[in-house]
């Protein structure tokens, strides 16, 4: 009788936690537009000169949408517009293949996105990409196995891991098929702006020339380190780690066709196949700074501190890929979307909103965003109305919530539960998720496929963090509670609550979990800009 009482209680205060952080993030939200609203354009824009004679119009007629990035989100963009029979001018910087130790991961709900596109084979068996089935977690010698809900899919859907550089130049060949786009190696050094609207981009082409290119909509999807991004949104972008990269190769992962996560300490280490015979591993490291690769210190940091909670079956590859010296290193990112609408210009991908990449989300974001920008654009034949095409265009922010919310949140939360603490209550926390995942049935199947992208539901997401919290609450009060052991178990929820609410925050709680109470979820494609002059 005493524990539902206390159940009660606990549940009783997070409800109000969350509606107090509604009112507070409505009002909050309201003061920031109108404290930017100000300084949307500033000093970052170059303005446009009049145009002499008729050149201009004709120009901004030969293309309605130029996208700067050919990256994930710009390739598979660029595709879609253009088999919308929309003109589209793709400005990349460097047309090369990449070689990136990050993108590597499509989840089954982005591999479903890719099929939605038609992007589907760039994914597949010519690439030697590989079939993703779930996950393998691993604690303190322990293993349980998280496999997606797939059982209502037909075989063919899963994950997909692949080299992040092969998946993007056969997004790019397949854009380079179109007759109605036009791929061009340049790049972007400012947004034109006139009279507050974007009309358009200069850059500099491959042979150092500058160049302008003019369209009603501009997208912008230069990625995580975007120069232009600072324009249209109010970036706050977090540095939590940095990614230590590896490839293992001629090796066996102990469960074939999944990831592996090891929640070691100081932070979690992933293993995942990336072809036929090669496996990334990717160590996180906390903070901004790493041993440095050059005097030899990382490798020696890999092999005292990593290699002793490496997988005796992995751990062979492992040091002989350390002592071969192929070592990589990133910083990882984090940024939620902020948007400040621009009319002519919008964000996309990585230079809009970043998460962890522990969950291996951004690409399932980045191609849920396209289907839906797809679809709101499909209804328009006409985008030179600048003004009303940025207000329908606000509902975008608003109905991409369920998939980003979801996928970001989960990525922020995961990543610091599965981090290693001093903190007791931390311990216990983390200790619990571990366990709470390995009771299988709903307590596994609920949280995979939210990671999956296959269940984008945000307050799913909230109730199963928040019955981790409570299991780790329940064990400690096994056999019978003590004052140390309550006394623990408030701080654990304390620390769920620390954890959690910070990122709904940032994401913003109303229109993650209430997204149908904003007007511009509501909104409707604007008229024709021609049949508007037809009126006067």
């Amino acid at each position: 009788m005493v524990y539902q009482y206390v159940l009660g209680g606990v549940l009783v205060s997070l409800l109000g936690s969350v509606f107090f952080m509604i009112i507070n993030s409505t009002l909050s939200g309201k003061k920031k537009a109108e404290d930017v609203s100000e300084g949307v354009n500033g000093n970052e824009f170059v303005r446009m000169q009049p145009a002499n004679g008729d050149c201009l119009p004709e120009i901004e007629k030969s293309t309605d949408v130029v996208i700067v990035g050919a990256g994930v989100a710009g390739a598979a963009l660029a595709y879609t517009l253009g088999k919308e029979g929309r003109r589209v001018h793709v400005i990349e910087r460097d047309l090369s293949e990449p070689d990136r130790i990050v993108g590597e991961l499509l989840q089954p709900g982005g591999y479903l996105k890719l099929i939605e596109l038609g992007l589907e084979d760039c994914a597949n068996e010519s690439i030697d990409a590989q079939k993703v089935f779930g996950y393998a977690l691993y604690k303190n010698g322990n293993d349980t196995k998280l496999s997606y809900p797939l059982e209502n899919y037909t075989s063919d859907i899963a994950g997909r891991s692949f080299h992040n550089g092969r998946f993007i130049q056969r997004m790019r060949e397949r854009v380079a098929t179109l007759p109605n786009v036009t791929l061009e190696q340049g790049t972007v050094t400012t947004l034109l702006e006139e009279k507050g609207i974007i009309k358009g981009v200069m850059y500099k082409n491959k042979a150092g020339e500058e160049m302008r290119s003019y369209a009603p909509l501009t997208i912008v999807c230069d990625g995580c380190f975007s120069n232009l991004r600072r324009n249209l949104c109010t970036s706050k972008v977090d540095s939590p780690s940095c990614f230590v990269g590896l490839i293992l190769e001629n090796c066996d992962l102990p469960h074939a066709n999944h990831g592996h996560v090891i929640l070691g300490d100081p932070s979690p280490i992933l293993f995942y196949p990336i072809s036929s015979t090669e496996i990334r591993c990717l160590v996180d490291v906390p903070g901004t700074k790493v041993p440095s690769v050059a005097n030899g210190d990382m490798a020696k940091y890999l092999k005292t501190v990593v290699a002793p909670q490496v997988p005796p079956q992995l751990l062979k590859a492992f040091l002989a890929a350390v002592e071969k010296g192929s070592i990589r290193t990133m910083q990882n990112k984090s940024m939620p979307a902020t948007p400040l609408p621009t009319p002519g210009a919008l964000l996309l991908g990585d230079s809009f909103n970043m998460r962890h990449p522990l969950t291996g989300g951004g690409m399932t974001v980045a191609l849920s965003d396209i289907v839906l920008l797809r679809d709101l654009l499909r209804p328009l034949t006409d985008l030179h109305d600048a003004h009303a095409l940025c207000e329908y265009l606000e509902s975008f922010y608003t109905l991409r919530k369920p998939v980003s919310s979801t996928i970001n949140t989960l990525a922020g939360a995961l990543y610091k539960v599965f981090c290693a603490s001093p903190d007791p209550a931390r311990q216990e926390m983390r200790d619990a998720c571990f366990d709470y995942l390995s009771l299988g049935g709903i307590c596994s199947y609920g949280p995979v496929s939210l990671l999956s992208g296959l269940n984008p539901r945000p307050m799913h997401l909230f109730l199963h963090f928040f019955a981790v919290a409570v299991y780790g609450v329940g064990r400690l009060m096994i056999p019978f509670p003590t004052p140390q052991r309550v006394w623990l178990g408030t701080r654990l929820i304390l620390g769920a609550s620390g954890i959690i609410f910070p990122i709904i925050k940032g994401e913003g709680v109303r229109q993650m979990f209430f997204p149908a109470t904003i007007p511009a979820y509501y909104r409707a494609p604007p008229a024709p800009l021609e049949n508007k002059l037809k009126a006067f």
